[in-house]
């Protein structure tokens, strides 16, 4: 099993990237979407964040108001860090269940918008970074996803810096272009991922034309 650590800046283009690699065969773990599982309607986590936060973050039907959630947090570099000490240890339990049941020779790919932020290079035998220029980023967060340019910016700050993202990067996926040149791009680095999980005895499939 090769254990590749997927990240980027909101806005790059990780979850592009991460749909492409697994129609070349790898194997995706989304800590994003184990992020909201940890917290769905009853849940011990949503039940720790409640308490941390307030009934506030709660919607009418009892699940997480996200949008409430996150412009409390993302304002605030110390509740966000409370945040994180509630979910982030249950997405890594349940990370590594999914991990454990993938293939010996999967090459399981762990989309991790916040690998920089919490120093999990170490647990990867790889780690991809996509990047994308800040204003690029900022581009896609107002014209895709509606933000404002004030939350778009706000996300952005909260984040790793592009630097020290591209410093833990064994390999870097420039996403400053068109889809085709990216799909070329995510390619290639598949078969290097192949490559490199060979030489350390397994045997992924290769790339799917």
């Amino acid at each position: 099993m090769l254990k590749v650590g997927l990240t980027g800046g909101i806005g790059a283009g990780k979850s592009e990237v991460s749909r492409l690699l697994v129609a070349c065969g790898a194997v995706l773990i989304d800590a994003d979407r184990i992020a909201r599982e940890v917290v769905a309607p009853g849940t011990p986590g949503l039940a720790a964040v409640v308490e941390a936060f307030g009934a506030e973050v709660l919607t009418a039907d009892e699940t997480l108001d996200r949008p409430k959630l996150g412009s409390i947090v993302f304002a605030d570099p110390e509740k966000l860090a409370v945040l994180n000490s509630i979910v982030h240890p249950l997405v890594g339990a349940r990370s590594h269940e999914l991990e454990s049941a993938a293939a010996e020779d999967a090459v399981v790919v762990h989309d991790v918008p916040l690998l920089a932020e919490n120093g999990l290079a170490p647990l990867y035998d790889v780690v991809v970074v996509v990047d994308a220029g800040p204003e690029t980023q900022l581009d896609r967060l107002i014209r895709l996803r509606g933000m404002t340019e004030a939350d778009a910016r706000a996300r952005m700050a909260a984040q790793a810096t592009r630097e020290q993202r591209l410093e833990i990067a064994d390999v870097v996926i420039d996403n400053d272009v068109p889809l085709p040149e990216l799909e070329r791009r995510v390619n290639d680095v598949w078969a290097d991922l192949v490559r490199r999980a060979h030489a350390r005895g397994t045997s992924p499939q290769p790339p799917q034309e």
